[in-house]
């Protein structure tokens, strides 16, 4: 089972916001544009890497990754709309973390993480694994339990009941306030009729990229409660994003499944050099086939990141246990 390095948590997402910006224009040192050449050579090894995926794949992808270190961004099929599943849980998490927030301001009517809920069998939809289980009308659990349930295990009962203590409204008050207008929580978990009626869960890669991206830099919360929502959304889970990451390496992320549809995005944070992964497939033939692309290209980014982190300006690695 994945380990949660929370120290790691706190030292990366702290440093960020003293990080220098990546260089943009020429240096004027050539040990720097040597850097700069070193690198772009590996990143651009990256890049075909994911069009082979994408190319491969039988059906439609769009993938966003982003280096939060220097910002270095790949886009694929940036501004297309995919349907969610799952992955919109991330929105949802992020408003319950919000509402906390307000909550500690003084704000009256806010939800918070200590919050007391009491298992109502009415609540119990398909898809609950946990909620399904407990005793209605005797079991209580708080806001924070719910929303591991929904990260840990995907419960479309307990993310229910947080969107109905959120309110759907608030959730995508908070996604505008971003500049995310093609980001809406439109309908509950299993909600087929609403789903027929094209009430989707939709988003971009980049919006989902920007929102992952603002949270991390303390946009959205202050940074105590940052570390706090990124600790959960770090709960190991099975998913696609961390298949060939090592274990020790922690993914904050979300996926998120339905027919033709697989989907996976977070942030590995890979010592050092941490970075912004998102996968989102539609019109799959084969869902398998969504879900190995989103693994490879993970896989790929991990490989890319973690040598990076490991490596001297000019590409030697110069971590413990490097050859002379």
């Amino acid at each position: 089972m994945r380990m949660i390095p929370t120290t790691f948590l706190a030292i990366s997402i702290t440093a960020f916001g003293t990080i220098a910006q990546a260089q943009t224009g020429k240096n004027q040192e050539s040990g720097a544009t040597n850097t700069a050449t070193q690198s772009a050579l590996l990143w651009q090894k990256l890049e075909n890497s994911v069009q082979q995926v994408n190319g491969e794949l039988d059906g439609t992808m769009g993938v966003a990754i982003m280096d939060l270190t220097d910002r270095r961004t790949f886009l694929l099929n940036p501004d297309h709309v995919f349907a969610q599943a799952s992955s919109i849980k991330i929105a949802v998490l992020a408003e319950l973390y919000h509402q906390q927030q307000q909550s500690d301001q003084g704000v009256a009517g806010k939800a918070t993480l200590s919050d007391v809920y009491t298992v109502d069998a009415h609540d119990v939809v398909d898809g609950s694994a946990i909620m399904a289980g407990l005793t209605p009308g005797v079991t209580r659990v708080t806001n924070r339990d719910l929303a591991t349930f929904m990260v840990a295990v995907s419960d479309n009962s307990a993310t229910n009941v947080l969107i109905e203590r959120l309110g759907m409204q608030n959730v995508n008050a908070l996604l505008d306030s971003l500049g995310l207008h093609q980001t809406h929580l439109q309908r509950k978990m299993m909600d087929v009729k609403a789903a027929k009626e094209g009430r989707e869960n939709i988003s971009t890669p980049k919006e989902m990229m920007t929102l992952l991206a603002s949270l991390y830099e303390n946009k959205v919360l202050n940074k105590s409660l940052t570390e706090d929502y990124f600790k959960l959304l770090g709960t190991p889970k099975a998913s696609d994003i961390p298949r060939y990451i090592p274990e020790d390496v922690v993914c904050a992320n979300k996926p998120g499944e339905l027919e033709g549809v697989r989907n996976d995005l977070g942030i590995v944070f890979v010592p050092h050099r941490p970075f912004i992964i998102v996968a989102m497939t539609a019109y799959l033939r084969h869902e398998q086939e969504g879900d190995d692309a989103i693994a490879k290209i993970a896989g790929d980014a991990y490989q890319y990141f973690d040598r990076v982190a490991r490596s001297s300006p000019y590409g030697r690695v110069v971590s413990a246990g490097s050859s002379h």
